[in-house]
């Protein structure tokens, strides 16, 4: 019977990150790098910095010989100032995305401590909430400065180590009667 429990139990985890990444997904759309980007004209060649930067692009220059004429120092990155704007939006969802996930991974933990009493499904739903909080984390944690990391950090921590205490308590309480 233990082992039925762990393999619902990992199940149930891997459906609630599922269903919460899903969900979100759904309701928040990531910003899409075409947009801010698009397709630029392939047949258009560049061979100058002056071309380059009309174009919203950035000259990168090389230190190349050639052999044929002319010979552009250099190439364009075209992409330049538009990749800029998208990397800015990203950068905003994911900041959001982790500020929808952290609340929302630890009220899963909190469903799954105090409120299912079946092993199985509380621990599964306590499991699925970290995965909620780890997906959040990774997408945001390379754009948020180390203050920022440190207090939302403490912040679901003390908030996890309450439901602890929490839900021990109240086992503690049941144990008694």
């Amino acid at each position: 019977m233990a082992l039925k429990n762990i393999v619902i139990g990992i199940a149930i985890m891997i459906l609630t990150i599922s269903v919460v990444v899903q969900g979100v997904a759904l309701i928040y759309e990531r910003p899409n790098y075409d947009d801010y980007c698009g397709e630029f004209k392939i047949n258009q060649i560049i061979e100058n910095q002056e071309q380059c930067e009309t174009t919203g692009g950035q000259w990168e220059p090389q230190d190349i010989r050639c052999v044929t004429e002319p010979c552009p120092q250099g190439y364009c990155n075209r992409d330049f100032t538009c990749s800029k704007d998208y990397d800015v939006a990203n950068g905003v969802y994911s900041r959001n995305i982790f500020l929808i996930a952290l609340p929302l991974g630890i009220a899963v933990i909190a469903v799954g401590a105090l409120i299912f009493g079946l092993e199985a499904v509380g621990a599964g739903l306590m499991a699925g909430g970290v995965g909620v909080i780890l997906w959040g984390v990774t997408g945001f944690w390379s754009f948020a400065d180390d203050w920022l990391k440190f207090v939302l950090s403490l912040i679901g921590l003390v908030i996890v180590i309450w439901l602890a205490f929490r839900m021990n308590s109240l086992t503690y309480k049941k144990k008694r009667r």
